[in-house]
C-alpha cells in the first residue's frame, strides 16, 4: 500500500477543508456617462462606462454616424458596457396606444447595431415610454407588457444582448415602480435574455426594502445606484448605502454596480464617487 508524502497528504486536506460556500465576489462599478469622458472615467479608476441608445445605437444614427460610433468604442480606455434609455417617449411600449410591431422592429435594429458594437447590455427604464394614462387597467397593461417584453427578449437573443429592465420611481413614471414589481414582470416573461436591474436611488426614493434585491437573486443581473436626494454621485452627499450593498452580498451577486447620476462637476465627482462607493463595498464585503 502506498501512502501520500506528508506535504501532498496535507494540500489534500486543506484543498477539501476549503469546500464550502462560495463568497460573493465584490462587485465591479461601472459609470454611465458620455463616452467623451471616457479618459476621465478610466483615470479615476472605472474600467467601464455606460452610454445612452440614442447617442451610440439607435437606428435614427446615419450608418456614418454608426461607424464613427464604433471607431470611438473601439478606442475608448473604458469598456462601453451598457446603453440605457432604450425607448424615448415618442414610442409606447405600455398602455391603449402601443404598437407592438413598430417596437419590435426598432428594438430589433437596436440589437443588432448594439451586437456589432459589442455592447451586452441594454438598459430597459424608459419612464415616459412606458407611462399608461390615468385610470388605466394596470392589471391589463402588465399582462400586454409582458407579452411585448417576450417579444423583445426574443429579438435580444437573436443578437445575444440582455435586457435589464429597471424600476422607476413614481416621479418619473406611474408603471413598475418597485424592484419587487419589475421582478414580477421579469418572472412572468421567463426568458434568460430579459431580467431585472435594480436601481437603488429609485428604491430609496420609494422607501423600498433592500429585501427585495434578496427577494430577486435568481433574476438579477445588474444594479445602479446614486444618492437619494438629488441623484448625485455616491460620496457627493455622504449617501450611507450599505444595507443595500449588504442586500447584493446577501443575494450573492454576480454582476456590476453603475452609478447613474447627474453631477455638474464630473471632474470632481467621478473620482470621488469611484473612491467612495469602493470603499463602502470593501467594508461590507469584509464584514462576517
Amino acid at each position: 500500500m502506498k501512502f501520500l508524502p506528508l506535504l501532498a497528504l496535507s494540500a489534500a486536506l486543506t484543498a477539501l477543508l476549503s469546500f464550502g460556500p462560495s463568497k460573493a465576489p465584490v462587485p465591479q462599478i461601472g459609470l454611465v456617462a458620455p463616452i467623451d469622458q471616457d479618459s476621465l472615467l478610466h483615470a479615476a479608476g472605472f474600467r467601464m462606462l455606460g452610454e445612452t441608445v440614442s447617442r451610440m445605437v439607435s437606428p435614427a444614427l446615419s450608418e456614418e454616424q454608426f461607424r464613427q460610433n464604433l471607431a470611438r468604442i473601439k478606442k475608448a480606455k473604458c469598456k462601453v458596457y451598457l446603453c440605457n434609455i432604450l425607448f424615448t417617449g415618442k414610442i409606447k411600449i405600455a398602455g391603449p396606444t402601443v404598437d407592438n410591431a413598430r417596437v419590435v422592429a426598432y428594438v430589433d435594429s437596436v440589437f443588432a447595431r448594439a451586437q456589432q458594437a459589442g455592447i451586452p447590455f441594454i438598459v430597459l427604464g424608459s419612464g415616459g415610454a412606458r407611462r399608461i394614462p390615468e385610470g388605466y387597467d394596470a392589471q391589463k397593461a402588465q399582462a400586454d407588457f409582458v407579452l411585448l417584453c417576450r417579444k423583445m427578449a426574443v429579438a435580444a437573443q437573436r443578437h445575444g444582448i440582455m435586457i435589464a429592465i429597471e424600476n422607476l420611481n413614481s416621479s418619473e413614471t406611474n408603471f413598475l415602480n418597485t424592484v419587487r414589481s419589475a421582478a414580477e414582470v421579469v418572472r412572468a416573461v421567463n426568458h434568460p435574455n430579459f431580467k431585472l436591474n435594480a436601481d437603488i436611488f429609485h428604491m430609496l426614493r420609494e422607501s423600498e426594502s433592500p429585501q427585495s434585491i434578496v427577494d430577486a437573486k435568481d433574476i438579477l443581473v445588474h444594479c445602479e445606484i446614486a444618492e437619494k436626494e438629488k441623484r448625485s454621485f455616491p460620496g457627493v452627499q455622504g449617501e450611507d448605502f450599505k444595507p443595500y450593498l449588504r442586500a447584493l452580498k446577501k443575494a450573492n451577486y454576480q454582476g456590476n454596480i453603475f452609478i447613474e447620476g447627474t453631477t455638474s462637476n464630473p471632474t470632481a465627482d467621478i473620482p470621488l464617487s469611484f473612491t467612495y462607493l469602493t470603499k463602502q463595498l470593501r467594508e461590507v464585503y469584509a464584514e462576517k
